[in-house]
């Protein structure tokens, strides 16, 4: 019976009572994966318990596997791997194996680099062939807005050497003649994709791994997992206990796949995924399919998988059916397809390929895989418990990010962080309060996975589980028509409508589950207008919030900032440390300042206001000395507080982080009318560049509330953040707006910040700074001590990069045409891809579009020079189209920061 009929048959059977459950193969759950070779009668000798181990790996999947491996590679020896059963038997097993190598992400593109390499290269290293097949791949786009992501991903692969080709309909069907091209407006063709085979992968890293004096132990539970507590009351892993013994251990990686939560639940730790059941169908023989690439028609969202000379065909659909406790005991399991949530995929494939019409089923696979809620793994060490890795939640994309994400895990583990910006995959990006709402982790990873072949606009956010974090004004702000966006939780101004109010709606699943779509769609219809890679709708609406603070005053609320004080005696000695700036200043000034790592790689930057014990404001914590008040950007706010508390730990200081984030509000007021705007606020106060300059704070009353007032800016503009007690939130903006309204205030969001601080150069950590640059490289030089003599985390690293040379420089570049530009975009020095932009967006104020990126050296041991990078001849790729560019190493505005200093 072909796939058609087949489908259409299950389906008549169920509406005419016939039959409840419905198997299209005359085989057993759990027989039906196309591979020749599965590991249930076991890889690996019988090994015996270790007493005690350096690194204890829990799960012996792709990830499992691949972090053992690299373990090895970095010297541990003393490392065990624990599987409760054999080798792929959770997830791994039944995995299509697909290894795409273009994506989205820089970092994704880095790290599916990392696996392709690795399996190239596996067979040679260990004489067991990991089954990598490089068929290529194809991308099929039904829009122009498809086909314009699709070009974004040929032009960020430029940047590391991947091959790829943007072609026609009729190219497509000389490349692929069983596919229908008749609505298919192009298609990205990457020839060196493929497919790998879960077993041979796993077992020739654990052949590798063995013979470098690693141990992998199955049929082995874990029953428990011990730990103390350190003399500053943190947690540590002391061992891990098994039906086959104890093991002592400081470090356990928990790589169980969909069985994690069960794993951190033994130590109390949140592990916030969801398990679903995910399915793929193998057809019987089709003529001419042999040596196809695999195929992602993301807009039928679909996918076929070459298997020989037969396809494996599946996809992600709005209502997969959630596993609420999936067995502690399942092993090489499958479940019976339930054709009523996956028959939504068959008329799609075989539109796409005809053929499947006239062809039979050989099989179903249908199996558990675990799900987050931003559809990234869950990785690092966990925050609560020292040595406790997390390994997990890679949403069915384990195969091919497993040699990347276990190499970045191993070092980690190692070194004590990945040499890779991994915050996208850390599980710090995740509050505990997040972490721990089973609400908000299954509505996210639900819609996650519906929308995981959606087109990735530079500016969307999700509809599920909002409004779990507000500041006190956003129910005034969203009367102001704030269309808002969602951070970490925090609900956020992005940009204010003139259209009227948009408010978020309760998620309504997308229709799934026999939900009702909201009626009220004002906030859906908001979003759509940003749903274009070129200027979007709300262009000249930014545009106005821009001119605001340029010419007259702007408020932005940025209260999604973390807000931390540092006191106790041993302040001083843990700010000098772990602050890159000068931390021996005088109550009553500022510095922005960065925090590093051991690497030298920069943690967070931040501002740091100096206070002393003296403090009238009720809500501030009271304590003697020298004291540290820190407010740390809302994106990394989580990041930041668990780097300072860690360091404080290791290096013993007699200092304590007091978190105040949900009881402060951030009201910023900026623009050449602010001075004049705070004196009528707070008449008591002297607001004169010489009573209160820049980099300065003082605490001043707002009718009858104490705010504390920051002379500082990330817009470039004179203006004060006041910091206020959520309270007094309300009384304090009505008050700014009435105030302000002779001077033309105006409302403006996060849109125009990231204009308005592109043209002024600041750094956005995560995008333009990331852990993996370094001060110096960032051009950030200026925030570190080096002429003292008074030490900080990183430096010893930091003076041998500056004496050794740089290999890469960031530099802003400017592009006269107007042009577009979101980031990602391949920079282009004469005739080779020197990086690429990691920021990009259009600056209102300098007419033309703006993007700061890391110009590479050639060769590591040819460091990077000011005359390299200005001798040069740049263009900028955007969409397969290059641009001529202008490089500069100053911001484009106001380069000699005489706005900040209030002279205009």
């Amino acid at each position: 019976m072909n796939i058609l009929c087949h489908f259409r048959n299950v389906g008549l059977s169920r509406q005419l009572g016939i039959i409840k459950t419905y198997s299209s193969a005359a085989k057993k759950a759990g027989e039906g994966v196309p591979y020749q070779t599965v590991l249930k009668d076991g890889s690996i000798s019988e090994q015996i318990l270790p007493t005690e181990a350096d690194v204890v790996v829990l799960g012996g999947g792709s990830i499992g596997c691949n972090t053992l491996y690299h373990l090895t590679k970095l010297g541990v020896k003393n490392a065990v791997l624990l599987e409760r059963n054999h080798l792929t038997s959770g997830t791994t097993w039944h995995t299509a194996g697909l290894v795409w190598r273009l994506r989205p992400s820089d970092v994704d593109v880095r790290l599916l680099a990392y696996t392709h390499q690795l399996l190239q290269n596996l067979e040679e290293e260990t004489g067991v062939d990991p089954g990598y097949i490089v068929n290529g791949g194809l991308f099929v786009a039904s829009s122009k807005e498809r086909l314009d992501e699709y070009k974004r991903l040929q032009t960020l692969g430029k940047a590391f050497g991947i091959e790829s080709f943007v072609l026609g309909p009729n190219e497509t069907k000389k490349l692929y003649p069983l596919m229908n091209v008749d609505d298919v407006y192009g298609t990205l063709y990457s020839p060196r994709d493929g497919v790998v085979d879960p077993a041979g992968f796993c077992t020739a890293l654990t052949r590798a791994a063995t013979r470098a004096g690693a141990k992998v132990i199955e049929n082995c539970a874990v029953t428990g997992i011990d730990t103390d507590t350190t003399l500053f009351g943190s947690r540590q892993v002391s061992a891990v206990h098994t039906d086959k013994g104890t093991i002592k251990t400081r470090c356990v990686v928990n790589c169980t796949g969909a069985w994690a939560p069960y794993i951190g639940a033994m130590v109390d730790v949140a592990v916030p995924l969801v398990v679903t059941k995910h399915a793929y169908v193998v057809t019987e023989k089709i003529e001419g399919i042999s040596g196809m690439p695999n195929v992602r028609d993301h807009d039928s969202s679909i996918y076929f998988k070459l298997q020989g000379d037969a396809l494996s065909v599946g996809g992600y659909e709005n209502d997969p059916i959630f596993i609420d406790q999936i067995s502690k005991e399942e092993a090489f399991s499958l479940y019976e397809l339930d054709w009523d949530v996956f028959g939504v995929h068959i008329d799609s494939a075989v539109n796409r390929c005809p053929t499947l019409a006239k062809t039979g089923i050989r099989s179903t696979v249908c199996g558990p895989e675990s799900f987050t809620p931003d559809h990234k793994p869950l990785m690092g060490e966990e925050p609560t418990l020292r040595g406790f890795y997390h390994g997990c939640g890679f949403n069915s994309a384990g195969m091919m990010f497993g040699g990347g994400c276990g190499w970045q895990l191993a070092k980690w583990i190692v070194q004590g962080r990945p040499d890779f910006d991994m915050f996208g995959y850390d599980i710090r990006r995740f509050a505990p309060d997040l972490a721990r709402n089973a609400d908000w982790v299954r509505q996210r990873s639900h819609e996650a996975y519906a929308k995981n072949y959606s087109i990735v606009y530079p500016h969307d956010e999700p509809l599920a589980s909002r409004k779990m974090k507000r500041s006190s004004i956003a129910p005034l702000l969203e009367k102001a028509g704030c269309v808002f966006q969602e951070r970490h939780g925090w609900e956020r101004p992005g940009w204010f409508s003139s259209s009227g109010i948009a408010a978020v709606q309760p998620y309504d699943w997308y229709g799934a589950y026999g939900n009702a779509k909201n009626a009220d769609q004002a906030y859906v219809e908001r979003l759509k207008e940003d749903y274009t890679f070129g200027f979007p709708k709300n262009h000249s609406t930014i545009e106005g919030e821009c001119k605001a603070a340029r010419e007259r005053v702007a408020i932005f609320d940025m209260s999604y900032f973390g807000n931390y004080y540092l006191i106790g005696p041993d302040a001083q000695k843990a700010a000098d440390w772990i602050f890159t700036n000068n931390m021996q200043k005088s109550a009553g000034e500022t510095s922005y300042t960065c925090m590093l790592n051991a690497q030298a790689g920069v943690e967070s930057d931040l501002t740091v206001s100096f206070i002393d014990g003296s403090s009238t404001a009720s809500w501030e914590p009271s304590f003697q000395g020298k004291g540290f008040y820190i407010a740390a950007g809302g994106g990394s706010a989580y990041q930041s507080f668990t780097h300072i508390r860690k360091v404080i730990e290791d290096n013993r200081f007699n200092a304590k982080l007091v978190n105040l984030s949900d009881s402060i509000c951030l009201l910023s007021i900026q623009g050449p009318k602010s001075l004049e705007l705070m004196g009528k606020l707070s008449p008591t106060t002297r607001f004169t560049n010489e009573d209160f300059p820049f980099s300065t704070h003082k605490l001043i009353d707002i009718k009858g509330h104490i705010c504390r007032a920051l002379r500082i800016s990330f817009v470039g503009e004179m203006g004060w953040e006041l910091h206020v007690p959520s309270s007094s939130a309300v009384d304090v903006y009505k008050a700014v707006m009435a105030a302000g309204h002779d001077f033309g205030i105006s409302n403006a969001g996060y849109r125009a910040i990231d204009s308005l601080s592109l043209e002024k150069g600041y750094r956005h950590w995560h995008m333009d700074l990331r852990a993996e640059d370094n001060p110096l490289e960032a051009g950030l030089g200026f925030t570190c001590k080096l002429k003292s003599t008074v030490d900080f985390l990183g430096r010893k690293v930091l003076e041998e990069k500056r004496q050794k040379g740089l290999n890469k420089r960031i530099a802003v570049f400017a592009i006269e045409e107007k042009v577009p530009l979101w980031g990602m975009e391949a920079i282009w020095r004469n005739d080779q891809v020197v990086g690429y932009l990691r920021r990009a967006d259009y600056g209102f104020s300098v007419g033309c579009s703006i993007g700061y990126g890391y110009v590479h050296s050639q060769s590591e041991k040819e460091p990077i020079t000011t005359k390299y990078l200005m001798e040069g001849d740049y263009f900028i790729e955007a969409m397969d189209v290059k641009h001529k560019a202008r490089i500069q190493l100053k911001p484009l505005f106001d380069p000699e920061n005489k706005r900040v200093n209030g002279f205009y």
